[in-house]
């Protein structure tokens, strides 16, 4: 824990973040995130693109979110336009970024975890580090999934404490069909 501590901190630290949050698919007939990715910072501000999956079809836009509203432009509309993410099951990319509510707030109310074998990524060794989350926790993120179900996490952490990504698996979207989201996040002191 004090592992994933530190990680949390170097991440709520940071003047920018850059996020990257994606699944391969989400169930059939589903509205859904299929990817964020783009840089902010907590105030908490986003900008970037997003695509979701709403009506069998993929929907992709630029995406800026700023004071609890989100702006996006997709490629039939040539203006930014004010969107409700939650109709599309999809979080608030700002969100994303908040220290108490966002992505790093699983790395500390994670439970049984369990640190794994060490992996190589390049140049680094990486440690894995197993757990399970509540589904109230992880619907703060994406806000479909399911609040009494329980969600397998795997962390990958450098030798120095930074988290390199995440993996969570689970009821995203309801019924026996489990999704997996990975999660990358890197600071970078320049501001956004």
């Amino acid at each position: 824990q004090k592992r994933l501590d530190t990680a949390k901190k170097t991440i709520d630290d940071a003047e920018t973040v850059e996020v990257s949050l994606a699944t391969s698919s989400v169930p059939d007939g589903v509205s859904g995130l299929l990817s964020a990715k783009g840089k902010g910072n907590h105030s908490p501000a986003f900008t970037g693109d997003v695509k979701v999956s709403t009506g069998g079809a993929t929907l992709s836009a630029e995406v800026v979110a700023v004071d609890g509203t989100v702006y996006a432009k997709t490629d039939i509309t040539p203006v930014y336009l004010t969107i409700d993410p939650a109709s599309l099951k999809a979080p608030d990319p700002a969100g994303l970024i908040d220290a108490d509510t966002g992505l790093t707030q699983i790395l500390v109310q994670t439970d049984d975890l369990e640190e794994g074998k060490k992996s190589r990524d390049g140049r680094d060794v990486l440690t894995s580090v197993t757990g399970s989350l509540p589904g109230s926790v992880v619907s703060q993120v994406i806000p479909s999934a399911t609040e009494d179900a329980r969600f397998d996490v795997t962390y990958r952490l450098t030798d120095d404490d930074v988290l390199r990504d995440a993996t969570m698996s689970g009821p995203f979207y309801g019924g026996s069909t489990d999704v997996t989201y990975t999660v990358r996040l890197a600071t970078s002191d320049e501001p956004i």
